[in-house]
């Protein structure tokens, strides 16, 4: 049986076993071979000196010998004993790190391991509490967003549900006004699927490379999404003021336009009291900012960066007709956080401002 399989029968399992067999034959090697070069030459020498008989001669030489053989055995097991004590502190956070790994594959998120190592054990541990939190965070996200899209889209299917049923059954009959209801909640459930893989495309980093990213006046994207809406303002005897200044920006076009319709269609959606809808295009020293504002319900500073949250509203009584899917804000958020920028709301009185910056490259 070779060395190797020896190690493996005696300690068979454990990398610290392992570490401590592995030294115990590399050390006690290093030393029976260095004892037995110093007692051949320690021998020899007093030899060649001929200053000892045959008999004083042995005796040295069995003097030395077991000194050597004392020294030998004190030096491999308290070298073995200090390497085990050391080699077990090392290993202690690769001992932790598998037994989190093991309540992972079982479905379970561990406490972050405790990091007493440096190097790169201790890096490794560092990444390894990182993707745990991260896989935390990702999960209570995804439970998160099935619960609010299930919540979502239950009301209308149940009305849709109801009315055909009734339908089918006789028990109403159909009319214009009825026809157009069930239109509504079929149109209502196409917006929020269709606002749901907007999110799901914008949430996705790799889906938008930089090399998506084209040449456009931010001034011409600004009119052209105001211009989608003069029809709806007209209906609803709203002015809208639009001062923009013309900068050409490498942007996704088609995300910026989202972002801009999201933000102009909340404004018109919860526009209250008197006064114009504004909106501004400005460019600044190092980013160029759109803002569009209006009166409307006050927002309380408290929960104003909750509304940018997914199926967030600020009034949770508001049904899905009045209140909105819930999600264009958080379209917009993830849009602009994709082209490194920033987006918020300001409020002053009734009149809320939402504005967003792109960074000027």
């Amino acid at each position: 049986m070779s060395v190797r399989n020896r190690i493996k029968s005696v300690f068979p399992k454990g990398l610290l076993w392992q570490l401590s067999a592995l030294n115990i034959i590399v050390v006690a090697s290093a030393i029976i071979l260095s004892g037995l070069a110093i007692y051949n030459t320690a021998c020899f020498l007093v030899d060649t000196m001929g200053h000892l008989n045959d008999q004083q001669q042995s005796q040295y030489n069995a003097t030395l010998f077991n000194y050597l053989l004392i020294f030998a055995v004190v030096t491999i097991v308290s070298g073995s004993l200090l390497h085990f004590y050391l080699t077990k502190k090392i290993t202690k956070p690769i001992r932790s790190l598998i037994e989190s790994a093991k309540q992972l594959k079982r479905g379970e998120y561990p406490k972050p391991v405790k990091n007493t190592a440096q190097g790169e054990v201790g890096e490794l541990t560092d990444h390894f509490n990182g993707l745990i939190s991260q896989l935390k965070t990702n999960d209570d996200s995804r439970q998160k967003l099935v619960s609010d899209i299930s919540h979502e889209l239950r009301t209308p299917l149940t009305n849709l549900n109801g009315y055909l049923q009734a339908l089918e059954n006789g028990d109403v009959k159909g009319n214009v006004e009825l026809y157009h209801a069930l239109h509504n909640e079929s149109k209502r459930l196409t917006d929020i699927i269709e606002q749901i893989e907007w999110l799901k495309e914008w949430g996705d980093v790799s889906s938008r490379p930089y090399t998506d990213h084209d040449k456009a006046d931010m001034s011409e994207l600004i009119e052209q999404c105001t211009a989608m809406f003069q029809w709806v303002l007209e209906q609803k005897s709203l002015d809208i003021n639009v001062t923009t200044d013309s900068y050409i920006l490498s942007v996704h076009a088609e995300g910026i336009q989202q972002v801009i319709t999201n933000l102009l269609e909340n404004a018109i959606h919860y526009y209250q009291g008197e006064g114009h809808i504004g909106i501004k295009g400005n460019l600044g020293d190092d980013f160029y900012r759109v803002s569009i504002s209006g009166p409307g319900e006050r927002i309380p500073k408290e929960i104003q960066h909750r509304i940018f949250e997914r199926f967030y509203r600020l009034d949770t009584s508001r049904n899905r007709e009045t209140g909105g899917g819930g999600l264009g804000l958080a379209i917009a958020k993830e849009i602009i956080e994709q082209h490194n920028g920033k987006i918020g709301l300001h409020t002053e009185g009734n009149q809320n401002t939402f504005w967003f910056e792109l960074p000027i490259t």
